[in-house]
């Protein structure tokens, strides 16, 4: 059988013999929902897993009936995806806990305990994670939980949709203009069910690249593992499979058997076939900035600490008093002109004119009389600044105004110093661009926000000869598969690093942003006025 995958022509001869590694859905066949079943008036339409949009996931109605059962259908593993959530309807008696019905129960991993293959989960009572295994052979209904989460299309792809079922899914954020070409209807925000399309994932004896085989092609096999030393073939690894391994493994050297797809400099030069030394791995903090625009969509770039240019600060703007107050600190008075008016309902608080300008000082508490009663509320103290002297004025935290910086300081700052001077968000322009880079991206930008600072997962790599750089590969963002190598790394010092501001698209800053914020805790919110 012949078949041309990729634009890559394969033959499949009798006698071949092929390693399969894995399943991979290759596309998705959506079908508009209307009450969890297909709409009479909806055609199928063919997705690809990079169509845009976020999208949240509805929760299987129909149940799984043993723990066996959710281990082969659904992935469960050791990312932040493979932690799906369950419920059994009745009691679970274990040996030193009780599971509840309506219990939300977490599947962390699956392995063997004592001999039994079980799942290790985990309940969250009082704040605080109990542990326990259930075993594979356990039997009884398991509901899916509800998934408050938002994913892409790939995430789900590979995540949450179990083997033999489809997947429903709630449009959340279409991320993009909606233009003639999408397949779905205009301002199409309800539900969609989703069948996948998978493909096999091969390798074969005398090919160094990975073979996509869809599964509907049309050709017999016959299962010979037991017979077959499968050890002669190449273990392909994603950059994850990489980063898993133990610091003790590095360096080590590889060759590429699938290539990112990337168009710039150094990806463009990593080919299949090529071999590439991978000195260690460890977490490096980058600056989340987006381009500052009032329309869409915006530029978003992962800036490093070794970012070599200098920046000159922009002024910010703030929505509320409360804003202020999150801004000010001790090193330099907040100076803000008012954009847009508030009437006060309070004499003993400020009405604000468009024009105003205050210095903020400090929050605190102020009686009020409201319907007849005094009440203590939470104000922000400032000085109003009038032509030849300043008054002191109170406004009331809850206060939804708009307010514009005024900038005094005129210094350049490095990244480092912004960082640790003063609190993010915060607007910058660069003002002398990175003379150590060939084309500094964000020399062309007119003006950044930086959002916060994020730690992510790097592997540091070379060309295996003659490498005359060493280049950060992002763990998480980086498409591409390699197979090691029995050969010795010349060297254990990893030549120059060149590291430059990384541009992200949208749906890769959200993942960023919703990933590293998993671990905060969200922000307080603004006072309300009293009631």
């Amino acid at each position: 059988s012949i078949y041309e995958m990729f634009g890559n022509e394969c033959c499949l001869s009798t006698g071949e013999v092929i390693k399969v590694i894995g399943f991979k859905i290759n596309k998705l066949i959506a079908s508009i929902c209307e009450n969890n079943e297909v709409s009479q008036f909806s055609a199928k339409v063919e997705l690809p897993l990079n169509f845009p949009g976020l999208y949240k996931v509805v929760a299987d109605k129909t149940p799984y009936v043993s723990i066996e059962e959710i281990t082969r259908k659904v992935s469960i593993g050791p990312t932040r995806f493979g932690h799906p959530c369950f419920y059994s309807p009745e009691d679970i008696k274990l040996a030193n806990l009780t599971i509840k019905h309506g219990e939300q129960i977490t599947f962390n991993s699956v392995e063997e305990v004592n001999g039994t293959m079980s799942v290790n989960c985990g309940v969250v009572r009082n704040n605080q994670f109990h542990s326990f295994t259930l075993p594979l052979s356990q039997e009884g209904k398991f509901y899916e939980c509800e998934d408050d989460q938002i994913y892409t299309l790939k995430e789900i792809a590979e995540w949450k949709i179990p083997k033999c079922r489809t997947r429903i899914v709630k449009l959340s954020n279409t991320l993009h203009m909606w233009d003639s070409s999408n397949p779905l209807p205009e301002n199409f925000d309800g539900c969609l069910i989703l069948t996948p399309v998978y493909e096999v994932q091969a390798v074969m004896k005398f090919r160094k690249d990975i073979v996509h085989i869809l599964s509907d092609l049309d050709v017999e096999v016959k299962d010979i593992t037991d017979c077959y030393d499968i050890s002669s073939f190449l273990q392909p690894l994603s950059l994850e499979d990489v980063f898993e391994r133990t610091s003790k493994e590095f360096p080590m050297v590889a060759e590429i058997m699938e290539g990112p797809s990337r168009s710039q400099k150094p990806y463009n030069l990593l080919h299949t076939g090529k071999e590439i030394v991978i000195y260690k791995k460890y977490q490096a903090t980058r600056v989340l900035a987006s381009e500052i625009r009032s329309d869409s969509p915006k530029r978003h770039f992962l800036i490093p600490m070794s970012y070599k240019g200098k920046f000159k600060r922009r002024p910010r703007e703030f929505p509320t008093a409360y804003d202020l107050d999150l801004a000010r600190t001790e090193k330099e008075q907040l100076h803000v002109v008012a954009t847009k008016a508030f009437d006060s309902p309070h004499k003993e608080l400020f009405s604000v004119s468009v024009g105003d300008q205050f210095l903020v000082q400090q929050c605190q508490t102020s009686e009020v009389l409201y319907e007849g009663r005094n009440k203590l509320i939470d104000v922000l103290a400032c000085e109003q600044i009038l032509s030849d002297t300043y008054k002191q004025v109170l406004l009331p935290m809850y206060m939804e105004g708009g307010f514009v910086e005024v900038i005094h300081d005129k210094k350049q700052y490095q990244l480092s110093e912004i960082c640790k001077e003063f609190r993010l968000p915060f607007n910058v322009k660069v003002s002398v661009r990175d003379l150590s880079v060939d084309e500094d991206v964000l020399a062309a930008v007119p003006g950044l926000q930086f959002e916060e600072e994020i730690t992510d997962s790097y592997l540091l790599v070379s060309s295996a000869s003659g490498p005359v750089e060493s280049w950060e590969f992002p763990v998480y963002r980086l498409n591409m598969s390699v197979h090691l190598l029995s050969k010795d790394v010349h060297s254990v010092v990893p030549p120059v690093t060149k590291t430059t501001p990384e541009e992200i698209n949208e749906e890769q800053y959200y993942m960023v942003r919703r990933y590293e914020n998993q671990t905060l805790h969200p922000p307080p919110r603004p006072p309300k006025r009293p009631t």
